[in-house]
């Protein structure tokens, strides 16, 4: 009896140590995902972009437009991305400068393995080349600018393969070379609104989430995970977003 217990807990522990092997193949499964994402971003390759995504019940979350399933995740990359910044092609174009770096990662999976949650910054540099004239009116942007942004985003199991469930993109500010972060403008970048909305735009979100800000507003993205030494989740006490809340008041003249 005494060897049918010890068989029974080493079983149990190798079950165990299997298990936790494998969520740490997740977790770097999820990472390469993502810095995949970066990857083909870059070089505007949009198919591919699409096709990371989970096949049932995914959505993008971007300038406050909530594009929901594989048919308005292709309208933003395909409909409006590849349209504004490559002409409808889907690759690279002479003279345009599109960098998303996927830096501070932190991934946590799920301990049933289906579902994964993942935390990444980036810091972009973007621009046209001078001596090309053609994509000179690119979407309305400035020649060259910076920007800085959060990802909270989950992502899904599907037979056995992992793919993005929800890409919650934050950006945080925008800025041009010339100027900077303390010049930038109100309104230097348009967050999408209700006149936007898919149909009455064919490349527009299928809804609108007002709860994102730009520089100089600022806000705190939510963590999906707790602190890591307290245990504790971070909630908003009223500073991180009294900016934005005394903006608002202003706005509405109270």
């Amino acid at each position: 009896m005494a060897s049918d217990k010890k068989l029974q807990d080493l079983e149990k522990k190798v079950a165990t140590l299997a298990n936790q092997v494998g969520i740490l193949e997740d977790e770097q499964a999820v990472r390469k995902l993502q810095h995949t994402y970066g990857y083909y971003l870059d070089k505007c390759i949009y198919e591919e972009v699409v096709d990371l995504f989970a096949d049932k019940d995914c959505e993008v979350r971007f300038m406050r437009g909530v594009f929901k399933g594989k048919h308005g995740v292709r309208r933003l990359y395909i409909e409006r991305f590849g349209k504004n910044f490559t002409g409808g092609k889907n690759g690279p174009v002479f003279g345009f400068l599109l960098d998303h770096p996927q830096l501070q990662d932190i991934v946590h999976v799920d301990p049933d393995r289906r579902l994964a949650k993942g935390r990444f910054r980036s810091m972009m540099q973007a621009g046209r080349h001078h001596s090309a004239p053609g994509i000179e009116a690119s979407a309305g942007l400035p020649r060259q600018w910076w920007e800085g942004g959060i990802y909270e985003n989950q992502y899904v199991r599907e037979n056995g393969v992992w793919k993005i469930k929800v890409l919650n993109y934050r950006p945080v500010f925008h800025a041009t070379f010339e100027h900077g972060w303390t010049f930038t403008p109100p309104n230097f970048v348009p967050f999408f609104n209700e006149k936007d909305v898919y149909p009455k735009h064919p490349a527009g979100p299928d809804s609108i989430d007002p709860t994102a800000v730009l520089w100089p507003e600022v806000d705190v993205v939510p963590f999906h995970y707790p602190n890591p030494v307290t245990g504790k989740k971070w909630r908003d006490t009223g500073g991180a977003s009294s900016a934005k809340k005394k903006t608002a008041r202003k706005k509405s003249g109270r």
